[in-house]
């Protein structure tokens, strides 16, 4: 049950530097509520990285935390924000996701 709290605040990660990425692209009254998602996904994703940390590994718990995050913004980057996807790109992203696969096989948890 904590790896699926631990993927859902990895997830809630990715949707507060989404939300810093549409702040940035905004002004008045839609910036604010772009940040105020940004603080609301942040406070979710903590105290879900923090319930998980309970039970599983705490460097084993904050590298997949960050890597799905970093992983899915990336992806976000590429979907939403037009950003480059280009092979080195896209070969890295394929490792992250080789090494938090990688994590949780090797985890005693």
């Amino acid at each position: 049950m904590n790896w699926i709290i631990l993927i859902i605040a990895g997830l809630f990660e990715v949707g507060f530097t989404s939300c810093l990425g549409k702040a940035k692209m905004t002004t008045g009254t839609e910036m604010y509520s772009w940040y105020t998602g940004f603080g609301i996904c942040l406070m979710i994703s903590m105290l879900l990285l923090m319930r998980a940390t309970q039970s599983l590994p705490l460097g084993t718990a904050y590298a997949v935390w960050t890597g799905i995050g970093a992983v899915g913004t990336v992806l976000v980057g590429i979907l939403i924000f037009k950003e480059p996807a280009d092979f080195w790109r896209v070969f890295f992203i394929f490792t992250l996701i080789a090494s938090i696969i990688g994590l949780k096989v090797v985890s005693s948890h």
